[in-house]
């Protein structure tokens, strides 16, 4: 019999997740998906027409239960589910900063608690996701659990305390170069390129220079010597620091 799942929360990483299970035909016996705005829950509908809207004591009650919530709301959510999980189900989480210590002091009688950082990459199935598991966790339950997840990308199994690391070293580090990307194609674009010609030329090179820094044997700082010429180069000292503020910073806000 196939596993229901329940998600409690609708937003972006619910997208990620069931575009990434649907890309690999995974099958579920049936989806729930709970979100306080019935707006986010129409165009979930829309693009997955096989997920159920339900409320949140329904999506609790199913095989596997995400919870697709922001840290904030994540206890008081849980404290008014109390008695709404079943029994012998797996709870995953997926946000920062709640650990397994506060998720089972609502989670009162669910052994089977997992942490994950989902990665946007997982919406092709590409995603770098580590996972904890709760120290009475199902040996056996896991394995299902991260066959499930390996769907996704890349899954792996971490200690609790590097969770909030790899939000800021993988989830989030998309960020902090697409924007990058998208202006870098319009240069390109003025500088006398088809929209093609730039994509192709800033991905290649993109791919090839990640394999000449972390696969050549050189050390970064015989990489960064190939090239002379460096056209921004008297501003790398202000956006290292914009790195060292903003990242550092919101590390600390997001660590239990």
């Amino acid at each position: 019999m196939e596993n229901t799942i329940g998600f409690i929360g609708g937003g972006r990483v619910v997208k990620i997740l069931l575009q990434g299970f649907k890309n690999k035909h995974v099958r579920f016996g049936k989806i729930f998906v709970s979100d306080i705005n019935p707006e986010v829950l129409n165009i979930l509908r829309r693009e997955f027409p096989e997920v159920e809207i339900s409320g949140s004591e329904v999506s609790a009650a199913q095989d596997i239960v995400f919870i697709a919530l922001h840290p904030p709301v994540i206890m008081d959510m849980l404290e008014s589910l109390k008695g709404n999980f079943k029994e012998g189900s797996t709870v995953i989480s997926l946000a920062p900063k709640i650990s397994f210590q506060k998720l089972e002091s609502k989670l009162t009688g669910i052994t089977n608690i997992a942490r994950m950082i989902p990665n946007a990459t997982s919406y092709i199935n590409k995603g770098y996701n580590p996972v904890s598991f709760s120290t009475r966790f199902d040996a056996s339950v896991k394995k299902i659990i991260m066959e499930l997840l390996g769907n996704l990308g890349y899954t792996f199994e971490v200690s609790e305390e590097k969770l909030e690391s790899y939000a800021i070293m993988s989830a989030m580090l998309p960020t902090y170069f697409w924007f990058q990307w998208r202006e870098l194609e319009e240069i390109g674009q003025k500088t006398g390129l088809t929209a093609d010609e730039s994509k192709q030329s800033i991905y290649q090179t993109l791919v090839a220079a990640l394999d000449l820094f972390y696969k050549s044997g050189l050390t970064p700082a015989e990489v960064i010597d190939l090239i002379p010429v460096k056209p921004i180069g008297e501003h790398e000292a202000q956006i290292a620091e914009i790195y060292k503020t903003k990242l550092i910073g919101l590390f600390d806000k997001i660590k239990p």
